[in-house]
Order: structure tokens, then C-alpha cells, then sequence
């Protein structure tokens, strides 16, 4: 029994090396072959409209909701200490911060992610992939770099976007519910944001999106075992670019921290 367990935590262990030197190699070519022309521009248009445009519907209803949800929240323990006022800088802060590059990225992950992976695992089972490498054409550089452009071109213009859509949500529960006045709201919310606020969310958002894109790819170029594998390859991915992001997170919100006290 203690044999089957130490055996499944080296198979385990194996397998993320596995994972992570894979990764750490496509990123590497990746890099590499977004620097080397010639550059597909019409791909990147097209995945950038695919990335970004298409999420625009989903990311305004998701980031409207937190900031109704986060304004509600916190208005609940500030109305007992009479400190209403001081929503309108909490929730700036948290969502330019922290919830509109984390919540953006995981949106982005579950759509455009999935779909990457999806997309590449099915070119893989049926072979296409292979006929690109039998044509003269670099898959990473055809397939994988307009990804990666797009994505960590429009993952922070999408965070950008859902942080001004959350502070609207908060607005209109503080201006119409609370009654707060629209200039005292707008001159708090201001106030209280520096430009290291923005500049460590939208960095943030940049590094999130290309874990995206490098994981979703990566997933789908790895694809074995028909359909069936392909299902489990988008689950893998949009597990892994979960975990990734919230440990990204983490690791640049200490950094910032520290360097930008």
C-alpha cells in the first residue's frame, strides 16, 4: 500500500517535469519566433478579434455584477462605522488591483483558452499539424505566436475595460442607493489611485494573458487519444491556467509590494 503511494507521488512528480520543461521549451520558441519575421499580422488580427472583441459582452455583464456585489459588501460594515464614503477607494483600489485583472484572466482562460486548446487538440488528432511540418511551416510559429501576440495584447485592454465597468457598477449603488453624490464618489475614487495601481494590474493582466496562451497551446499540441483526449486536454488546461494565474497573482502582488511599498 505505502509502495502504491510513493510509486503514484514519482509518476506525479515526473509528470509535472514533464509538463514544466515542455512549457518552459514552447515558451522559449515561442519568444523567439514572435521577434523573427515574417510576422503573420492577419492572424494576429484574427485571433485578437477572437481574444478580446468577442469577450467584451461577457467580461461587462461579469464586471458590472462585482462591482454592484463588492459596493453592497462593503457598504454593509461601513454604514456601521458612518464610513460610506470610503467604498468608492476601497473598491477602486481592489478591482483596479486585484478582482479586474484576476477575474479578466479567468474569464478569458474558461472562453478563449479552452478554446485553444480545443482547437489545436482536434488539428492534432486529424494530423493537420504534421501536414503544416510537412509543408515547410513552423506550428509554433504559425498556430502559437498570433496567439500569444493577441492575448497579451488584449488582456490588459480587457482589464482596462472591466475596471471602469466595475467602478460603474459600484457608482450606481452608491450614487442611487447609498446617496453618495456623483462628484464626492468621482473625487474619492480618484484620489486614492496612484499610478502603480494601474500600472501593477495591467501588468499583471499582460503576464496572465501569456500564461493563457502558452498553456492552451502547449495542452493542445499535446493531445493524444482521439476525442476522448481532446476533452481531457481542455480540462487540463483550463485547470492549470487556473492554478497559474492565482500563483502569478500572488507572486507579483508580494513583488510589487515590496518593491512599490
Amino acid at each position: 500500500m505505502f509502495t502504491d503511494f510513493f510509486i503514484n507521488i514519482g509518476h506525479r512528480a515526473i509528470s509535472f517535469m514533464y509538463f514544466f520543461g515542455g512549457l518552459t521549451k514552447l515558451t522559449l520558441q515561442t519568444v523567439y519566433l514572435t521577434f523573427k519575421p515574417p510576422y503573420k499580422n492577419e492572424r494576429i488580427i484574427e485571433q485578437a478579434k477572437k481574444a478580446g472583441f468577442d469577450s467584451f459582452p461577457i467580461v461587462s455583464v461579469v464586471a458590472l455584477f462585482i462591482g454592484f456585489i463588492f459596493a453592497l459588501q462593503t457598504a454593509y460594515f461601513m454604514q456601521r462605522i458612518g464610513s460610506e464614503i470610503y467604498i468608492a477607494s476601497l473598491v477602486a483600489l481592489t478591482v483596479v488591483r486585484e478582482l479586474g485583472p484576476v477575474i479578466t484572466a479567468l474569464i478569458v482562460a474558461g472562453r478563449v483558452g479552452a478554446s485553444n486548446t480545443a482547437e489545436l487538440g482536434s488539428m492534432q488528432v486529424t494530423e493537420q499539424i504534421d501536414a503544416l511540418e510537412t509543408l515547410a511551416t513552423n506550428p509554433v510559429k504559425y498556430l502559437v505566436v498570433p496567439r500569444f501576440v493577441a492575448l497579451s495584447m488584449m488582456l490588459p485592454l480587457l482589464t482596462l475595460y472591466a475596471n471602469i465597468i466595475g467602478i460603474l457598477g459600484s457608482y450606481l449603488i452608491c450614487v442611487v442607493k447609498l446617496g453618495i453624490t456623483s462628484s464626492m464618489y468621482m473625487y474619492v475614487t480618484f484620489s486614492s489611485l496612484l499610478y502603480k495601481d494601474l500600472f501593477t494590474g495591467l501588468f499583471k493582466s499582460w503576464i496572465f494573458g501569456m500564461i493563457i496562451a502558452l498553456i492552451s497551446c502547449y495542452e493542445g499540441f499535446n493531445v493524444e487519444g482521439g476525442a476522448e483526449g481532446v476533452g481531457k486536454a481542455t480540462t487540463r488546461s483550463v485547470v492549470f491556467t487556473f492554478i497559474m494565474i492565482i500563483a502569478a497573482d500572488c507572486f507579483f502582488t508580494a513583488l510589487f509590494y515590496f518593491i512599490f511599498p
